[in-house]
C-alpha cells in the first residue's frame, strides 16, 4: 500500500509559515520593520527603567507611545509576514499599513519632543529620548519606502474597486458595444 502513495506523495515546498517578499511586504521594509519593534521595545524598556519624574505626563505619554508602537508593529510584523493575513479577512492591508506607519511616526516623534523637553535630563532619560527618535526615523524611512513603492493607497488609480474580494465589472464603453452589435 505504501506504493501506491508513495509514487505521487511529494512536499510542498510553499508550504512555510513566512511568506517573505509578499505582495505587501518586501525585504527591505520587513527588516525595517523588524528594527522598529526592537528600538520601541528597547525605547520603552529604558522609559520603565526611569525611577521618578517631575511631571509624569510626558512620560506616561512616552511609555503608552512606545508600548502601542512596539505590541502593534509586532503584531502587524507577523501578519504582514505570515500566511496569517489571510485568514484574517481585511482586504485593506496597504491602507492599514500605510496609515498605521505615518500615525506612529507622527506620535513617536511628538512623544519623544515633550519628553525630551521634559525630564530630569538623566543618562536613562537621554537614552529613552534618543531611542525614541531613532524609532521616529524608521517610522518615517519605512513610510517613506511605501509611498516611493505604492504610492498613496487611497488614490484611485483607475482599476475598478473589488466587492467583498471580487473584481466589480466594469460596464463596456458605447464604441465596443456598437462595434460587437454590428
Amino acid at each position: 500500500m505504501s506504493e501506491v502513495y508513495s509514487s505521487t506523495t511529494a512536499p510542498n515546498p510553499k508550504s512555510s509559515c513566512f511568506v517573505i517578499p509578499s505582495k505587501h511586504l518586501d525585504k527591505t521594509r520587513f527588516f525595517i520593520k523588524v528594527f522598529e519593534v526592537l528600538l520601541s521595545f528597547v525605547a520603552f524598556v529604558l522609559e520603565e527603567m526611569v525611577s521618578s519624574c517631575t511631571s509624569c505626563s510626558a512620560l506616561y505619554f512616552f511609555e503608552f507611545v512606545s508600548c502601542t508602537a512596539f505590541l502593534f508593529t509586532l503584531l502587524l510584523l507577523i501578519l504582514l509576514s505570515t500566511t496569517l493575513l489571510d485568514r484574517v479577512g481585511i482586504s485593506c492591508w496597504p491602507t492599514l499599513d500605510f496609515v498605521y506607519t505615518g500615525g506612529i511616526a507622527l506620535l513617536f516623534f511628538i512623544a519623544s519632543i515633550v519628553f525630551a523637553s521634559d525630564n530630569r535630563k538623566t543618562a536613562v532619560e537621554q537614552s529613552t529620548v534618543a531611542f525614541g527618535f531613532l524609532a521616529t526615523l524608521l517610522f518615517i524611512v519605512d513610510f517613506s519606502l511605501f509611498l516611493k513603492n505604492n504610492g498613496v493607497p487611497f488614490k484611485k488609480d483607475g482599476k475598478p474597486d473589488s466587492s467583498n474580494g471580487v473584481p466589480v465589472p466594469v460596464a463596456a464603453a458605447p464604441a465596443e458595444t456598437e462595434k460587437l452589435n454590428a
